[in-house]
């Protein structure tokens, strides 16, 4: 059934009938009709869909980076996390009323060394949300030899008290090149 128009209306393939168009124009207008909706398939479907899936590869990249951080992070909390546990349990075992200070000469009288320390300096410190207050003892040994001073790190290291040493100088005696001076701060937590 053929659609009537009305008087003055032309269609567009009465008009392309008439004009009158070799086969190269032909070829021409139809390649040109092809490159237009192929532009516009391009520009509105396909670029489109290529934007999509670029914003959805960097969106899971950038997910995959921040579940990773936070794997890390939980692993890091939960070994701080027995850290701490492992540091209250050691604190609870302790003899009420230790001090960093009374522990420290007990064990230079154990070592031989307590006739030598020439001076003893305790200090606390403490941040403002920390859970434990660090104390911490700045001592000056004279005068031993490298037995004393190994059987006196012995004695404080290896106690069950969380006593660590975070700093020592060691150096020959000015007087007597056989012995040592040493300087050396020790810390633990209350």
């Amino acid at each position: 059934m053929l659609l009537k128009h009305r008087p003055g209306e032309r269609r567009i393939t009465d008009i392309l009938t008439k004009i009158k168009l070799t086969k190269r124009e032909k070829f021409y207008v139809i390649s040109g009709g092809v490159a237009v909706v192929v532009f516009l398939v391009a520009q509105f479907v396909l670029f489109p869909l290529f934007d999509a899936k670029a914003k959805i590869k960097h969106s899971i990249h950038t997910s995959e980076k921040t579940l990773q951080e936070i794997r890390t992070l939980s692993a890091e909390y939960n070994s701080l996390k027995i850290n701490s546990e492992n540091v209250t349990k050691a604190l609870s075992r302790r003899t009420r009323g230790f001090t960093l200070f009374s522990f420290l000469e007990k064990e230079a009288g154990r070592a031989g060394v307590k006739t030598h320390i020439k001076y003893m300096k305790p200090s606390v410190s403490a941040s403002g949300d920390a859970l434990y207050k660090e104390s911490s003892v700045e001592m000056k040994i004279e005068g031993i030899n490298m037995k004393q001073l190994v059987d006196y790190l012995y004695f404080v290291e290896s106690s069950k008290d969380l006593v660590k040493i975070k700093r020592i100088s060691i150096k020959k005696n000015k007087t007597d090149k056989n012995f040592l001076t040493v300087l050396m701060q020790v810390v633990t937590y209350q």
